[in-house]
């Protein structure tokens, strides 16, 4: 019996070109056939190989966040206030991609998370975590396992930009005997009069060049009145040229987005975040298709050309061109599909994840305007199938939550499991919140549409991006597309095939059949 390839008797492409050994399906067959249309998720699908003629060293992830942004990895961080602020919006641009800092939080707070990514300087820490030296050294221990470092900075009143009164590491209290309940951190601390400083203004070789002659581990920089306003460490020594894939703006700054609502006081955050540099502004609205963000869209466009907008939510072509004749930038596609949201449970409204990202990139690519995926990202699989459906990039949320440099603590699980916490943007704690400050339209119940809970310790993004590049290059390459370019091209002409997955084949393409086994993601 013959080799016969998949029908396409509907599909207006394909069959010319099909040599019988096809056996896919292509996007058309499956989000455009009318007779059978079905809303598919990134699970429900699995991509073809191709046939391979060039190295993973050779896959270019270079593409675009808006229109007027490209990116090199095409990674963006989600607005939550467990995932994004300035710490994570700086080690996604060093990377290539970009963050947008939450607005869960006043003017005056996100406009200094924006200015922060936007100061600075590769080597330098302006933001380190600062103890008091009345600190007790079993509090300092509390610190240190919560944040995940091991040396701070003393100062007079526990913050940066106060007077340095000395420095405490790991190696200080590592033989302490006496009673840590007790002891103060100034008793152990190393004073600032036999530290080794460098005054503000210091430039980064001349900062990394005191590290290496007096071996210390860290170099406070401090003012000429003894106020800390820096500093570097020397195991930045080995970070400061390995960033070729950084985001930057013409005038060489880290570029970083922020979240914005719909309310005219916004007009407000507008305008300081526009002050401050920031290079785009994402509408933060579940569903996106409204007489507001339009409003606002048009506001934005008039009074702050130069800043790019992106619009959204939205899943259908509908809502996609209602927002781009508005003059959206990019479009942010996904309604009620992150981890952490219930709103198809709440409102039944919304749309399956891999037909929502198709049907918007194919319009789109139509009228020259970048699609982000917003939500189902749990693997980096999973960002290869969100490209594979057309999206310029992935817009990831408890993916990279649980990072050192996601906004929280870290604490530990009864099975000694380290975690952060990660809450919606709608859920019931950021609602109470709300409706503590103010009980809009005299209203004193708000729905959720999200929910809290937590994620796994995953490291720092320094190596958990390269880990996040590296497996989308593997992935690409296997589906035989050497760029982000390429695989659209394969996409849109029906090129590129896919095959559904039952249930059990789910379960067969993960972990299966083992008693225990142990998870590392990279090495």
């Amino acid at each position: 019996m013959g080799m016969h390839a998949a029908d396409r008797s509907r599909s207006p492409h394909g069959r010319g070109d099909d040599d019988g050994y096809s056996c896919g399906h292509s996007a058309w067959d499956l989000f455009e056939d009318p007779e059978s249309l079905t809303g598919y998720t990134y699970d429900d699908l699995i991509l073809l190989p191709g046939s391979i003629d060039f190295g993973v060293h050779e896959v270019d992830l270079q593409s675009r966040f808006s229109r007027n942004i490209p990116l090199k990895t095409p990674v963006v961080s989600s607005p939550m206030d467990t995932v994004t602020e300035s710490k994570m919006a700086i080690a996604l641009a060093l990377n290539g991609g970009i963050g947008v800092i939450h607005k869960n939080m006043s003017i005056e707070d996100q406009v200094r998370e924006v200015v922060k990514v936007k100061k600075h300087k590769s080597g330098f820490i302006t933001d380190p975590y600062c103890v008091t030296a009345t600190m007790t050294l079993a509090a300092l221990e509390e610190l240190r396992k919560g944040s995940g470092f091991t040396g701070f900075p003393v100062t007079a009143d526990g913050k940066m930009g106060s007077k340095l009164l000395g420095l405490v590491t790991k190696r200080d209290t590592e033989f302490v005997q006496d009673d840590k309940k007790s002891t103060l951190v100034s008793s152990v601390m190393t004073p600032v009069d036999k530290l080794v400083t460098a005054k503000d203004g210091v430039e980064l070789d001349g900062a990394f060049a005191l590290v290496a002659s007096s071996k210390k581990g860290k170099l406070p920089i401090v003012t000429a009145d003894g106020c800390i306003v820096a500093l570097v460490s020397q195991t930045d020594l080995k970070k400061r040229n390995d960033f070729p894939l950084a985001t930057k703006s013409k005038n060489k700054t880290l570029m970083v987005a922020a979240a914005i609502g719909t309310n005219s006081s916004e007009q407000a955050r507008i305008a300081a975040l526009a002050s401050a540099g920031v290079d785009a502004l994402v509408i933060d609205q579940k569903q996106g298709d409204t007489s507001a963000q339009r409003d606002m869209i048009r506001f934005i466009k008039k009074e702050f050309p130069d800043i790019d907008v992106v619009g959204g939510n939205v899943v259908t072509r509908r809502q996609a061109k209602h927002l781009i004749d508005c003059g959206a930038d990019a479009l942010r596609v996904g309604m009620g599909v992150g981890s952490v949201s219930r709103a198809q449970e709440v409102s039944a409204c919304g749309r399956a994840q891999a037909s929502a990202v198709y049907h918007i990139s194919k319009l789109g690519r139509a009228l020259g305007i970048p699609v982000i995926a917003d939500g189902g990202i749990g693997s980096p699989g999973q960002i290869t199938k969100c490209l594979c459906m057309g999206a310029s990039a992935a817009m990831c949320g408890s993916l990279v939550a649980g990072s050192e440099e996601a906004p929280g603590e870290y604490f530990w699980s009864d099975k000694g499991t380290r975690l952060k916490a990660i809450r919606g943007n709608k859920s019931a704690e950021i609602l109470e919140e709300k409706l503590g400050r103010s009980k809009r339209s005299g209203s004193t119940m708000l729905v959720a549409h999200g929910v809290s809970g937590t994620v796994q310790d995953k490291g720092s993004m320094m190596k958990y991006v390269p880990y996040l590049i590296q497996s989308i290059k593997h992935g690409m390459q296997d589906i035989g597309a050497k760029s982000i370019v390429d695989i659209h091209e394969k996409l849109f002409s029906n090129k590129l095939q896919f095959e559904l997955r039952s249930a059990a084949a789910q379960r067969e393409g993960g972990i299966h059949d083992l008693a225990s086994f142990e998870r590392t993601l990279f090495s």
